[in-house]
């Protein structure tokens, strides 16, 4: 149905003054009526491989977005190309669908939300660099660590940081000024009690299409960061977050922003 929209928000944005900006694009379980009547996934599978509980992280970010729609749906850290998982490969191997599901004009429509937070990002990122020569994006993710299943081992730490910082399409060397010394305050950051592994490009290495498209857009102007938390925070099986641990994810993603703002303005 054509015009078988949500009335729910795809994402909320909150703007302030300062260079800093703090995304969860994935953090979203919503689905408008028309894909979460052929989605064949079940809430449970969808949600593990959702970010679950990021929103909550960047809130404290004078600017920052929240979406709220699922990956499921249209998923922004892709390029249109593949930002519907038609088929399992695109996916994890889940079956997304329903047998014969999605139609044309589903995926067109999904497409179209996805360019119009492009448009918004775009906009947005625009009036901040009018504002500031030079900002930050924090784009905030989480990872699996548990994939063989709530009894199976964890990935060894060696492959799994407890952040991961992925820098793919940054100009390292350009940014190394703001980069190093906040990757130092993320490892000295009293997490809970403990200090955290943070290490760069070793789960992923920050390919995503948002930062991409800061980077390509903003050249010289805007810094994309993609921020990886395991699920530490959670159990990734049963979805129960641990509430003193997502208190200090936020104080850590504030902390981030205020030092990174710091950094600009040396």
């Amino acid at each position: 149905m054509v015009n078988d929209i949500s009335s729910e928000p795809c994402w909320t944005v909150q703007r302030g003054s300062g260079p800093i900006i703090a995304t969860a694009i994935h953090d979203g379980h919503d689905l408008r009526p028309e894909v979460a009547r052929v989605m064949a996934l079940d809430e449970a599978d969808r949600l593990r491989e959702e970010d679950p509980f990021t929103g909550q992280s960047v809130r404290d970010v004078g600017t920052h977005i929240v979406v709220h729609r699922s990956r499921f749906e249209f998923d922004l850290n892709r390029a249109a190309a593949d930002a519907v998982y038609v088929k399992p490969e695109q996916s994890w191997g889940l079956e997304v669908w329903q047998p014969g599901a999605p139609d044309e004009g589903l995926v067109q429509r999904s497409l179209a939300l996805h360019a119009d937070y492009y448009r918004m990002l775009g906009a947005l990122l625009g009036e901040v660099a009018e504002r500031h020569p030079r900002f930050v994006l924090i784009d905030v993710h989480s990872y699996n660590h548990r994939r063989d299943g709530p009894g199976g081992a964890a990935t060894p730490q060696a492959d799994a940081p407890d952040i991961n910082i992925g820098t793919f399409s940054m100009p390292r060397e350009q940014w190394a000024f703001l980069l190093d010394p906040l990757i130092e305050a993320m490892r000295g950051f009293d997490f809970n009690g403990r200090r955290l592994d943070v290490r760069e490009n070793v789960a992923f290495q920050g390919k995503g299409e948002q930062t991409r498209f800061v980077h390509a857009n903003f050249p010289g102007q805007g810094c994309a960061i993609a921020l990886e938390f395991k699920k530490f925070f959670m159990d990734e099986w049963t979805g129960a977050p641990d509430p003193a641990e997502l208190d200090d994810m936020r104080a850590f993603v504030s902390h981030i922003s205020a030092t990174a703002e710091e950094l600009l303005q040396a």
